[in-house]
């Protein structure tokens, strides 16, 4: 059996960059994360160092603006993976230009983890988050520096909880917690973005980290995108609503708000509403999740290449928040 790729994550602390951390270091490839002097000695990141720590995962120091730092991290690795956060996503040209100059990087895997950015509908905060993603892709791709590209789908852990419903999406991003009460979905009345039919692909994010550490060392993924997209996690709106009204018992008053009232509360709304809001209008009115078929020519699905990884599904996640 060939030796496990030695992998590299940046962006690791992040939201989602933990659980790739996480999983690379149970699959046993020799993991190492780049981390700022600063992100050691803070106090409010000692929980998760002390966990890569206790996982084995070492520690790099580097920062994003270092180009010296950040070839010579690279060049301890055979895969780099970014995991940065959307103030970061036009800085990943640093990474590409230090994965070229280091000259020994396999696979580069950017930080996508959402919608394929070459097929959406968006607008807003929204569109200008994909669109420099997408500009990340061009650049990748004209370097020739060889990659997988994730289209994750939606956060399961962030949104089910929410449910996307304003209130406690604003609490989230101000307290990193649930609205106070909140313990999960409502419970009375939803409000549902358009008709509520167009279908979206919700998954837990140990399972994201999971199959973007099982591409890694994949051919099949190589040069592709690697959409995360189990036929038991994709649900309309209305279908997860119905899903979640059986587990309580309960009917829940539904307000219906029409395209016209999204795109104006969209250009109404400050930051983070606003960048919620307009990827609610990409993935729950216009369906961008689901919209299209994946074709071989540019596209794999993760369960069709990973039978074996038992993934969780939402009616599972749903009874953990009853």
């Amino acid at each position: 059996m060939s030796e496990k790729s030695k992998i590299l994550i940046i962006g690791g602390t992040g939201y989602i960059g933990k659980f790739i951390v996480a999983a690379s270091a149970k699959s046993g490839h020799p993991t190492f994360a780049l981390v700022r002097e600063s992100t050691v000695s803070d106090p409010s990141k000692s929980e998760i160092i002390g966990s890569f720590k206790s996982s084995g995962v070492n520690l790099v120091y580097g920062d994003l603006n270092d180009h010296e730092s950040l070839v010579k991290a690279i060049k301890q690795v055979d895969v780099v993976i970014s995991t940065v956060g959307r103030l970061q996503f036009s800085d990943q040209v640093k990474i590409v230009a230090a994965i070229k100059e280091a000259g020994n990087v396999k696979r580069f895997f950017p930080s996508e983890f959402g919608n394929d950015v070459d097929r959406v509908h968006a607008v807003g905060p929204a569109k200008i988050a994909f669109g420099i993603k997408a500009q990340i892709r061009r650049a990748i791709e004209a370097e020739g520096i060889p990659y997988t590209y994730v289209c994750s789908n939606l956060f399961a852990g962030f949104f089910l909880p929410r449910l996307s419903q304003s209130d406690a999406t604003a609490a989230f991003f101000v307290s990193k917690l649930s609205q106070p009460g909140a313990t999960g979905p409502p419970r009375d009345k939803v409000i549902i973005p358009g008709d509520g039919n167009p279908k979206a692909v919700f998954n837990k994010e140990e399972d994201i980290g999971t199959y973007t550490i099982k591409a890694v060392d994949d051919p099949r993924t190589l040069n592709k995108n690697l959409y995360i997209r189990p036929p038991k996690n994709t649900y309309s709106y209305n279908e997860i609503i119905s899903l979640w009204e059986k587990k309580i018992g309960k009917t829940l008053e539904k307000i219906y708000v029409p395209e016209e009232q999204v795109l104006k509360d969209i250009q109404e709304a400050s930051f983070p509403l606003n960048a919620i809001f307009s990827i609610d209008h990409s993935v729950f009115i216009k369906g961008d999740q689901t919209n299209f078929e994946v074709e071989k020519s540019f596209g794999v699905e993760a369960t069709e290449l990973y039978p074996d990884v038992k993934f969780t599904t939402v009616d599972e996640l749903l009874n953990h928040l009853v």
